[in-house]
């Protein structure tokens, strides 16, 4: 062909393009993300007040999609970020069910017995639907990413998934502390129960004995001591989340999501049917004064886990509370999966605030990288400073497994 012929030819594909509708060419370049930020039922605390609050059928993306993100953070009326040393964002948990299309949820937690209420839980392997969340964060939600990767999502909205009659629902459970005037607030963020001055759990049971601290202690209505004579307002807060997603199609690769707990205390006599224990928290118990002269003040907690099925690890980040130092995920042969290490804020700004974790790293491997074989088991070691007492802590792990890697 001529040179001339050739550049007639090139400018006829240029002026086609150009005369394509826009919508066209945006389906030619590539999917197109979508996001939507939502904003949370109010929740209204005063000083040293406690709201654990579980919100049903939350404005959420319909349809069959890939979830790509979801973070969200504590406002006030105006919109505007609550810093940590106000109000303690212990945890945010998302959670998936599909329920009859004229069920009415309560106010409280749900009771997963009723048959027009169905949990879909993650592939997490913990009992019952205990960590059985598709996302959660606590005060390190601002600075840890929690975007999945191209070519990868979380599929969600499958027709061919939800039940005859029913429809997918999603539930927000927001738990936060309000710290403002506190005696002792890393006390209260920790959920001592002398500071709360409970002795039954939010059913009314008594606390088990020698139980100091934790959940049981700082359910919802619950408050924590505040100095005396100070006053602070009550005020309205909600919880702003945002998700980003695209709709479902053949080119994106599914990935599983496990949420693994280093209270996990696997029961392998019971036969085919192995037992989880996932208690969730625990107490880091205080060194000793030798121990504190000597800078070996740590406390190394582990936990051990069969994978029933492997795959790929797209993403991996930890969970832990203030005097965290990280945790890693190794495979059976020592290898590192996934280490995930606390981001400890260094001033007054919100998302920054002093003694505070405001982040956890992220891994993103590179695709078909880091692989976990069938039937492999896992060992998670999560490290906590020890030279003071840390009640309530935890100890989790979230990772998203692809079972096969697109070619």
């Amino acid at each position: 062909m001529a040179p001339c012929q050739i550049l007639v030819l090139l400018l006829a594909v240029l002026v086609l393009g150009l005369s394509l509708p826009r919508s066209d060419a945006i389906r030619i370049n590539k999917v197109k993300t979508r996001t939507s930020v939502y904003v949370s039922p109010e929740f209204v605390l005063e000083p040293g007040s406690v709201a654990n609050k579980y919100f049903y059928n939350i404005h959420f993306p319909r349809g069959h999609i890939a979830m790509k993100y979801f973070n969200a953070e504590v406002i006030d009326e105006e919109g505007n970020p609550i810093p940590l040393y106000d109000t303690y964002l212990h945890h945010w948990v998302l959670e998936r069910y599909y329920a009859q299309t004229s069920y009415v949820e309560s106010s409280g937690f749900e009771d997963n017995k009723d048959p027009k209420f169905k949990i879909v839980r993650n592939s997490g392997l913990c009992q019952d639907n205990v960590l059985g969340q598709y996302y959660g964060l606590g005060s390190e939600t601002r600075k840890t990413d929690t975007h999945v990767p191209d070519p990868f999502g979380i599929e969600i909205g499958n027709p061919a998934e939800i039940p005859a009659g029913y429809e997918e629902r999603w539930m927000l459970n927001v738990h936060a502390i309000d710290t403002r005037g506190a005696e002792d607030r890393m006390g209260c963020t920790e959920c001592r129960c002398d500071l709360y001055n409970v002795t039954k759990d939010g059913q009314g049971q008594p606390l088990s004995p020698g139980y100091t601290g934790g959940l049981q202690c700082c359910y919802d209505g619950t408050q924590c001591s505040v100095k005396q004579g100070y006053n602070g307002v009550k005020r309205s807060l909600y919880l702003r989340y945002t998700v980003k997603w695209v709709d479902w199609s053949d080119s994106i690769v599914p990935v599983k999501i496990y949420i693994f707990d280093v209270t996990d205390r696997t029961n392998h006599s019971s036969g085919p049917s192995v037992k989880h224990d996932c208690r969730i928290e625990y107490n880091v118990e205080p060194c000793s004064t030798v121990d504190t002269v000597n800078n070996q003040c740590f406390d190394n907690q582990r936990a051990m886990v069969t994978m029933p099925t492997g795959g790929y690890i797209v993403y991996g980040v930890a969970h832990q509370h203030t005097g965290g130092r990280g945790s890693t995920l190794y495979g059976e042969d020592g290898r590192v999966l996934c280490s995930s290490i606390p981001i400890y804020g260094q001033s007054e700004e919100v998302g920054d605030e002093a003694g505070y974790i405001v982040g956890m790293s992220t891994c993103y491997p590179h695709p078909g990288s880091v692989k976990i074989k069938d039937g492999e088991t896992l060992v998670l070691a999560s490290n906590y400073s020890s030279s003071q007492l840390h009640t309530g802590v935890m100890g989790l792990f979230y990772i998203l497994v692809a079972e096969y890697q697109k070619n």
